[in-house]
């Protein structure tokens, strides 16, 4: 059994616990039975846990293997064919009133000295109401499976038939997921007393009276449980309409104040779900299957989804909303399935296919409050509003990250969460070649933007390592204990609690104590684009790498890579040593895995092939021509400010059209400068249109304007910070930061226009630095 539960954790301070014991038991699915009340603010109903015991009695590991059902043989039509609920009478998500006495916490004491076995699952901010043994001998079809009888002369029944259920074939991967939905909805056991349960800070804890070993434990559970309004893994809150609408956001904690899960990355399961929702509203999920609305009770529509290849609960996503739909680019419905895994191609020509043609149905609604600038889960992609406004290319680089979240991220996982960098980096790295195939840039353009884009994100995670404390600046948190567990299964994420909390803290203390306004401003110019600063790194790595083996030959290689390890979690040893067997030649230029390791991924200095190459890339064309341009705006500054007769007009100077990445750059080049006359700041907002742009130009206008105090421009801060607030959360430090009163008042009106539709944790940073 598990010991004594971990002391309660400050979520704004420490690590994410992972409490589920998977070294013990494992879910292998889900069945979700859930109904949205948007008026009380919870998601409630019943969860089905189909569970398989990793160690037997005698302590060997299960033969029982995790079925990728995403090599299914099935056939072409039946995966059209969507999975339809059989005309069973629905479990009603009423919460059961018959709890037998001495199965609530609140009645029990709960010994945390017994030797029974105790199942314990990722959870918080749920209120469980009951949990049961669910009793699958009562499906008729279950029995087919066990065509030598031997349920019928096993101890434990249920086990037996259950164990059959897991192991099917992937090429019955419809049966399979039907009889799950029959069994999820089979009574509990007769003259059975429900589960005993407990509940702490991080985890649900589940005792059946008498039962020693995983072995021995139910393998099909039913919990009873409604979500809390202020939970952290699903967001509520208002469309540009002020309509209603729920989703889930990337919380650190992720679902576990959703669902009650295993948490851990190792916890690979399939599942399938029932949504209730009034009749207005779209309920959109993670799911294989395009889902189609039926009638389920008067003024309510039901939607049924499912996934067949198992991934980490983590990954589980659900948007509710009175969304817009926009453009249906297929017909087909559904996924088809395949013999072989779909192994995506590092192209987007019409020749290739991989996860990106599994999105198929796009939809829109404006959400001011979104967290981050994008977030990819299985067959569904959220994107923030700021990335939709202005040119494409903000919206069309940050489309093209997404997606490469499909291969780097979803159908691949880091096998430990601190090792996100697998993730970050590697969709990093191939958004620049997706992004570049997308505008049909030709070789050197090509070249010449992804240097650009290399320079801008070295700027920044140069500033980084300058800034903020070294712990947090190394990819490989946990070193040679990278991927390691306790003997349960139990684990902690390093730093996973709301990182950017303490990050933003460490930043605004340290400019309160600085004297040069120049550093101040170099200090607040932080990442607020399209990936992580800290993660950025991993991206360097694999350009080091691509220089060492060559561009093309690198990509080959991600193919391969692919290949191999698709629907598997690895870590970064896998990748690299995989490489370096590939690739042996590079041993002889002094790297090795434990090169790596020590100059990229276990320090936090920055590496010497990065400063040099970074020297390289501050030297090309493009570069060398907003060079040219900044010295143009610094002339025009000093002339307007030395009181000739053409002060208002200001001096006549060509200026050159710039791409958007030059322009960035060129308005960070300005931010350096100690001063730029307030006549030179309106004709740089009139001669590149600065708010008709993307929010990556109109977040660094915006810093230009607060440095110099450009009141006639506080409108363009003001617009950002209410609809950009995926990126506007810097902004409120440096309108603090100089103790203007104007500005600090300008702060904290927009704060109170926003803070009820904002993001928790972004609202909780900004109230500490303006409040």
């Amino acid at each position: 059994m598990e010991g004594n539960p971990q002391p309660d954790l400050d979520p704004n301070r420490d690590d994410l616990p992972l409490r589920a014991n998977t070294n013990h038991m494992l879910v292998r699915h889900y069945v979700l039975d859930l109904a949205v009340h948007f008026q009380r603010k919870v998601i409630g109903g019943s969860i089905v846990f189909f569970l398989d015991p990793v160690k037997s009695e005698r302590g060997s590991i299960s033969s029982t293997p995790v079925q990728d059902v995403s090599k299914s043989s099935s056939s072409k039509n039946d995966a059209k064919s969507p999975i339809m609920p059989c005309p069973n009478k629905l479990i009603t998500t009423k919460y059961p009133s018959d709890l037998s006495e001495g199965t609530d916490i609140n009645n029990v004491t709960w010994d945390d000295d017994s030797d029974d076995f105790t199942l314990v699952l990722d959870c918080c901010d749920l209120v469980v109401s009951r949990v049961e043994e669910v009793d699958v001998t009562t499906v008729s079809n279950l029995k087919d499976l066990d065509k030598q009888g031997f349920y019928a002369n096993a101890d434990h029944p249920s086990y037996c038939l259950v164990r059959r259920l897991v192991s099917m074939p992937s090429a019955s991967w419809r049966r399979q997921q039907d009889l799950y939905l029959q069994c999820s909805r089979s009574p509990a056991f007769l003259h059975e007393k429900p589960l005993r349960f407990h509940m702490d800070q991080w985890s649900l804890q589940i005792r059946k009276e008498g039962v020693l070993s995983p072995h021995a434990f139910p393998c099909a559970l039913r919990i009873w449980y409604e979500t809390k309004p202020t939970g952290g893994s699903v967001r509520w809150t208002k469309d540009q309409d002020g309509r209603c609408c729920v989703y889930t956001m990337g919380s650190p904690i992720n679902n576990r104040a959703l669902f009650p899960c295993q948490e851990p990355p190792v916890a690979m399961s399939t599942w399938q779900a029932r949504v209730r929702a009034p009749c207005d509203y779209t309920v959109l999920m993670s799911g294989e299957n395009q889902a189609f609305p039926e009638p389920a009770e008067t003024g309510v529509l039901q939607w049924d989804y499912y996934v067949t290849m198992p991934m980490p609960a983590s990954t589980f996503t659900i948007a509710v909303g009175q969304w817009l739909e926009a453009g249906v680019k297929a017909s087909n419905s559904e996924v088809v399935k395949t013999e072989e895994p779909d192994v995506p191609s590092v192209s987007l020509d019409n020749s290739q296919s991989g996860p990106a043609d599994q999105h198929l149905r796009s939809y829109i609604s404006e959400q001011k409050g979104f967290s981050s600038l994008g977030m990819a889960s299985p067959h569904i992609v959220f994107l923030s509003q700021s990335v939709l406004k202005g040119e494409r290319n903000l919206c069309g680089a940050r489309l093209c990250h997404e997606i490469a979240h499909s291969w780097f991220g979803l159908a691949i996982g880091a096998q430990d969460w601190t090792e996100e960098w697998i993730s970050e980096g590697f969709a990093t790295y191939l958004e620049d070649m997706l992004w570049a195939q997308v505008q049909q840039l030709g070789c050197e353009e090509a070249e010449e933007q992804k240097q650009l884009k290399a320079l801008l994100r070295w700027r920044r995670l140069s500033d980084e390592l300058q800034n903020s404390e070294e712990e947090l600046q190394v990819l490989r948190t946990n070193k040679e204990n990278t991927g390691e567990v306790s003997e349960s299964g139990a684990s902690v994420v390093k730093h996973a609690l709301n990182p950017g909390k303490p990050f933003m803290q460490v930043h605004y203390v340290k400019v309160r104590k600085l004297t040069f306004p120049t550093d101040v401003w170099r200090l607040l110019r932080l990442e607020v684009s399209s990936l992580s600063l800290f993660l950025s790194q991993g991206y360097f790595l694999l350009k080091f790498l691509a220089d060492q083996v060559g561009e093309e030959n690198f990509l080959l290689f991600f193919k391969s890579f692919v290949r191999k390890f698709h629907g598997r979690l690895i870590l970064s040893q896998d990748f690299l040593q995989m490489l370096l067997d590939t690739f042996s030649a590079v041993s002889s230029r002094g790297i090795t895995l434990e090169t790596i390791f020590s100059d990229w991924l276990d320090t936090p200095e920055m590496p010497k092939w990065l400063t040099d190459a970074s020297s390289e890339w501050s030297q090309t064309p493009a570069v060398e021509e907003v060079r040219e341009e900044v010295g143009k705006w610094i002339h025009f500054s000093g002339s307007c400010r030395k009181g000739t007769k053409r002060k208002r007009a200001g001096p006549k100077v060509n200026f050159k059209e710039l791409n958007p990445e030059q322009l960035v750059l060129l308005l960070e080049f300005l931010l350096e400068e100690p001063k730029l006359s307030l006549s030179c700041l309106r004709h740089l907002h009139t001669a590149y249109d600065l708010q008709a742009r993307d929010a990556e130009v109109r977040h660094r206008w915006c810093e230009l304007v607060v440095k110099h105090k450009y009141t006639a421009a506080y409108r363009d801060v003001e617009q950002f910070l209410i609809h950009d607030q995926a990126m506007g959360v810097y902004l409120y430090g440096e309108l603090m930061v100089q103790e203007d009163a104007r500005q600090q008042a300008l702060a904290r009106c927009c704060l109170s226009i926003i803070k009820d539709d904002m993001d928790q944790s972004a609202r909780s940073v900004v109230e500490e630095m303006i409040l």
